[in-house]
């Protein structure tokens, strides 16, 4: 009885982290037996393929909206970064990474811009990036002259769909993808063994050691099958090694630097961070400077796949980032959030589109599915206020 309490009391505990990990899975198995081709490899490695610029965005969309702000120009800032790249590369016949260093440094400058405005001068994010969707909306279709430009040279175009295969040899699957994935594996559990060590001395709860494996297989079995369903695709994305080293590196971030723990001081409670010493307006501003080089990276990533640019790219891309960053978890007053819940929550939109997808449900029928999605996360998070509240 006494393990089971403790189950019960660390589920409970984190509830909202632990209630979408079971949903996404509860969603996974739902269009697995719907769709006898939604586990399929090649399946599996198109939603990585097709939403990876989404999953960049809620990186950056879930820093600003655990600091308390809003972003709604990101999807405008893809076109733009977009459009800069495809014009240098397509139209004027510059290298591959010249388009991947304009259109970073675009996504800078506009992170300065909006940034200035946000820190220095005090207006709402939530104004100065609707004004910046449209400016930069504007401007995208001012660079390419109000047409789409295309195609990509083959370098350019291998960052969103290109493979790592074959370094390793195999018969009929990649043995590299099989590696690269179980040293993943292996680093994760030595990763949460040592957390688990570091609650230890510090005489915090932790689940009972049976538990603490359990989670540890059965995390790893699922990963390993993930890559076994790559490695017999066509191997590894060189799109998914991206993602890897931006989670794995805005994870510390957040969680272990001074950045971020700011980041959430400014989130939790505005005054009392400005009391504390916190330079609220150099950290608001690094904030969006972090968006815009995260939204034009998304901009390189999307042009790549789509293998041009198009004035209209990017459109509604900032309600799926921030649909991800609520449905992960993420408050809507600020102070709560990780970037493993907003990739989890991205992966639910990307999981759902692409199963409603292979259903053949109408857009409109998908729309409506996101939009119910998304409402009853936040009432979820606005329940677990209130319940807090009571308990306390």
């Amino acid at each position: 009885m006494t393990a089971i309490a403790n189950v019960w009391e660390l589920a409970r505990r984190n509830v909202r982290q632990s209630g979408i990990l079971v949903a996404f899975v509860l969603i996974v198995a739902l269009f697995a037996v719907l769709n006898e081709n939604f586990l399929s490899p090649g399946n599996l490695t198109n939603i990585i393929l097709q939403y990876s610029y989404i999953l960049i965005l809620a990186i950056g969309m879930v820093i600003v909206i655990i600091a308390g702000h809003i972003d709604l120009s990101v999807g405008s800032v893809v076109a733009l970064a977009g459009s800069v790249s495809a014009v240098l590369v397509i139209k004027n016949g510059q290298p591959w990474w010249v388009g991947v260093i304009a259109a970073l440094a675009v996504g800078f400058v506009v992170g300065v811009w909006q940034g200035f405005w946000v820190a220095y001068v005090g207006i709402p994010a939530f104004i100065v990036t609707l004004a910046g969707m449209l400016l930069f909306r504007g401007l995208a279709a001012r660079v390419l002259e109000n047409i789409s430009l295309s195609p990509f040279n083959t370098p350019y175009t291998d960052i969103a769909g290109g493979f790592l295969n074959g370094l390793f040899g195999g018969n009929g699957y990649d043995v590299f993808t099989l590696v690269v994935f179980a040293i993943g594996v292996v680093g994760f559990a030595f990763s949460q063994w040592r957390a688990r060590q570091g609650k230890i001395r510090y005489q915090q709860a932790v689940e009972a050691i049976w538990l603490f494996a359990l989670k540890l297989v059965l995390i790893a079995a699922v990963v390993m099958w993930f890559a076994w369903q790559l490695a017999h695709s066509r191997g590894l994305p060189i799109i998914l090694i991206i993602l890897a080293v931006l989670i794995l590196a805005y994870s510390v971030i957040t969680q272990r630097s001074i950045f971020g723990r700011h980041v959430y001081a400014i989130g939790g409670n505005l005054h009392a961070a400005e009391l504390s010493g916190v330079k609220v307006k150099k950290i608001n501003m690094w904030i969006f400077i972090n968006i815009g080089t995260l939204a034009g990276l998304a901009g390189v990533v999307y042009s790549s796949r789509m293998n041009g640019a198009q004035p209209s790219a990017g459109n509604m891309f900032e309600l799926d980032a921030i649909a991800a960053c609520f449905i992960g978890g993420a408050s809507t007053t600020g102070g709560v959030g990780r970037v493993t819940g907003a990739m989890i929550g991205a992966l639910i939109m990307a999981v759902m589109s692409n199963g409603m997808q292979l259903m053949g449900l109408d857009q409109s029928v998908q729309q409506i599915v996101k939009g119910l999605v998304l409402l009853l996360a936040v009432a979820f998070d606005i329940f677990n206020k209130r319940r807090a509240g009571i308990a306390r």
